[in-house]
């Protein structure tokens, strides 16, 4: 049943610990330059936590220099000031490198094996840093301004990166002068013309298979494992920079559905260099993908393989002298699987996630340490059970048998940090409401705690894991701020809400203060929709002041979460199978009447929609299979899915071949003519996730459909628009959308304006 029957949904009060909705007393008022120009309005979270290997040092980046946590005490100091870090500093890097790695959390600096020295990544410049000392000396330059994936090898003596799409090791001697060897050669395939990346990663398995890195050393530090990925076939795309009198392109390998992707093989090379052994794996080509492998022992390999319809994951074991392999276990599914493809191996244990009951849950399984190969994986145990989701696993510890991992088992909207027993036993490691997200030490004795509320920003502290068991660890705060306290956030409401098919549905409501009057009150939907993420969750967010500088001006903002959203079960998410706009619609529009019908002050004839990437699409289905919108906001939409990448859209969409319907009826470029409200459109000319073209092609349509319309672009800015000064013109600009549009009173009609 489509939203718009006369049946109401029923809204229920969700208990959400720490949340209130009294009233609060007036703050100090909210300006979108508070919030976007001058840096974050809490200040500089802790960036780049890490553990020294030694466990005796907790570090991170606050504001270019380096600190360091001590997990005994919970003081911080500074290990590297400023002063000492500023040759270090990324400058020159260009706005899409910065973006790069800031999208990625690409680290600018890791612990060497001794934790007596550190290696900074400085835009492509390696410094081996000496704690001991103070003192830096560059080692090496990799050619690269990002992506280049700096390694020490375990033992310390070498340092390996990335440079001209290749290998490159650097040994260290006791005088610090180092000495290179390129490694590997090119592969079997290799030969002039083609587009090959050893040990590199590429734009599509970063962005949509969460691939950090393509090579790993032995854990004797002789040799290298490697995945070399043949580009030759993908097609490109231009980046174009038109702000020279010149413009200038990047080109960009960009497979789109039922496009090349890139043909990978797997290989095994000395660190000194020479004859790569390849794993003799059954890949389809471009067809197959393998989004992690490593190490099982020096002379062992794993690697997981995803077949391009996302259905089947399978595990492989292989010898690294040899090449040959053999498969351990398999994971199916009938739709799509999961996509965390995270895998922990060693010590004759295996520990990976899967949702094959229904819920993403940790198993453990079971091979013959002493001889790998010698017989297929056995599942000993699911170690979770029940109605919630496993998120990240932090730790696997093979000699504890414990595995640190976070859940929503307490509560859907909120996440702990819990460990569970090779033998299944659970318990609770963090403490308090809201949202927790941990980094553990090498030994596992402690971790770092961030955590969040809805309206409360995040805090940093260092705990000690309990021991014995029945204890409770201690934590100690080292960062915190109190930079809104003067503002007094006011409290979102939170709904419960049924869909048509019984299924609870999470939202909330930021009403205005002070204002009861019937039908007063525009209320803005701002939803993601999309697959994987969970944008309802008692967990700080940057642009949950935006909501509240919305509120400020007599707004109210609805989130929800619909169906095929993450962290809610396998048949949650799979309800986005063949289906990316019908059953997502019908569920905001759902929670809005729900909303409606419960707060009278909420005006139904000033409704506005605004989105970005997934929700930027969802905000055009919405506003061309709906009139009930009067204004809307679309930042770096898709709007045909056979221009995005393939291995995203094909998992939830197939091949364009498969369901042509399905392709045609989810891409609004099809449906620009239906347009209502006043639409504007948002996106950056060096978007390399989401393509300018999808603007511009919706644009044309409205064009040829004599629709009017607003575009806003932003010169060389990629999809995450970042930089304070466009930040501060993006949300001004939006918020100017919503004051012209839905402020002025309706007509005495009642109607709702399609193009005004």
């Amino acid at each position: 049943m489509r939203a718009g029957s006369l049946l109401l949904p029923v809204v229920v009060a969700l208990p959400f610990a720490a949340l209130s909705a009294a009233a609060q007393p007036p703050g100090k008022p909210l300006t979108v330059e508070a919030i976007y120009a001058h840096g974050p309005l809490i200040g500089n979270l802790p960036d780049q936590i890490a553990w020294s290997p030694d466990g005796k040092h907790l570090t991170y980046l606050d504001g270019g220099q380096l600190m360091d946590v001590d997990p005994a005490t919970g003081k911080a100091h500074v290990l590297v000031s400023a002063a000492k870090m500023a040759p270090l500093g990324e400058s020159g890097m260009s706005e899409l490198d910065r973006d790069r790695r800031e999208r990625y959390n690409m680290a600018s600096y890791l612990w060497a094996p001794d934790s007596a020295h550190l290696l900074f990544d400085s835009n492509g410049r390696l410094w081996l840093y000496d704690l001991r000392t103070g003192t830096g000396v560059q080692i090496g330059f990799t050619g690269l301004s990002s992506g280049d994936d700096p390694k020490f090898s375990p033992d310390g003596s070498s340092v390996s990166f990335i440079r001209d799409h290749g290998l490159t090791v650097i040994r260290l001697r006791d005088t610090g002068m180092p000495t290179q060897t390129l490694a590997p050669a090119p592969g079997p395939s290799a030969a002039n013309g083609q587009s090959l990346l050893n040990g590199e990663v590429d734009w599509v398995y970063e962005e949509e298979l969460d691939v950090r890195s393509n090579y790993f050393w032995s854990p004797d530090s002789k040799n290298i494992a490697y995945l070399q990925m043949n580009e030759t076939q993908v097609p490109q795309y231009p980046l174009t920079d038109w702000i020279p009198n010149h413009a200038q392109v990047d080109w960009q390998r960009y497979p789109q559905p039922a496009d090349p992707n890139p043909d990978v093989h797997l290989g095994v090379v000395a660190a000194h260099g020479g004859k790569t052994v390849w794993i003799k794996i059954p890949l389809q080509g471009g067809d197959d993908y393998v989004p992690r492998f490593g190490w099982v022992d020096r002379k062992t390999l794993w690697i997981e393989t995803l077949s391009r319809d996302h259905r089947r994951r399978a595990l492989y074991f292989a010898g690294a002298d040899d090449g040959d392999a053999r498969q351990m276990l398999e994971i199916a599914d009938d739709k799509f699987l999961d996509e965390d493809y995270d895998v922990a191996v060693g010590d004759g244990a295996i520990v990976l996630t899967s949702w094959s009951d229904g819920h993403n849950h940790l198993y453990l399984y079971s091979y013959d340490k002493e001889k790998p190969l010698a017989a297929g994986a056995k599942l000993e145990r699911q170690l979770t059970r029940g109605d919630f989701e496993v998120g990240d696993v932090y730790n696997v510890d093979t000699a504890r048998k414990i595995v640190d991992y976070a859940s929503n088992e307490s509560n859907p909207l909120e996440q702990q940090i819990w460990q569970v027993s090779f033998a299944g036993d659970r318990r609770l490691l963090s403490g308090g409401a809201g949202f927790h997200e941990a980094a553990f030490s090498p030994d596992g004795g402690a971790f770092a705690d961030k955590f969040s509320a809805l309206v409360t920003p995040p805090a940093m502290r260092i705990c000690q894991a309990p021991d014995p068991p029945s204890s409770t660890g201690a934590c100690r705060v080292f960062w915190q701020t109190h930079a809104l306290d003067s503002y007094r956030l006011r409290v979102p409401e939170q709904l419960q809400v049924k869909a048509h098919d019984g299924t609870t549905l999470y939202a909330t409501l930021l009403l205005p203060a002070g204002v009861e009057n019937p039908a007063a009150v525009p209320l803005i939907v701002n939803p993601y929709g999309g697959p994987h993420e969970q944008r309802v969750a008692g967990k700080w967010e940057r642009d949950l002041l935006f909501d509240q500088l919305l509120a400020q001006h007599g707004f109210a903002v609805l989130h929800a979460d619909n169906r095929g959203m993450g962290s809610r079960g396998r048949a949650f998410a799979q309800a986005a199978y063949r289906d990316f706009g019908p059953v997502q619609l019908e569920d905001q529009l759902t929670v809005v009447d729900a909303a409606l019908a419960k707060y009278p002050q909420l005006d139904p004839r000033r409704l506005g929609w605004w989105g970005w990437s997934w929700g930027g699409a969802f905000t055009l289905y919405a506003l061309t299979h709906s009139d009930r919108f009067r204004a809307g906001v679309a930042v770096a939409p898709v709007t045909d899915w056979r221009d995005y990448d393939s291995i995203y859209t094909e998992r939830y969409l197939g091949l364009p071949t498969e369901d042509p319907d399905g392709y045609r009826n989810f891409s609004v470029v099809n449906s620009a003519a239906n347009l209502k409200g006043r639409l504007l459109l948002v996106h950056g000319t060096g978007d390399d996730n989401v393509h300018i073209e999808n603007t511009v092609q919706f644009v044309q349509k409205l064009i040829e459909a004599g629709i009017p319309y607003d575009l806003q672009i932003y010169p060389r800015k990629t999809h995450s628009l970042s930089g304070p000064g466009v930040r501060t013109h993006l949300y001004n600009r939006i918020l100017a959308q919503f004051e012209q549009y839905l402020k002025p009173e309706p007509s005495d009609t009642g109607s709702n304006p399609a193009r005004p």
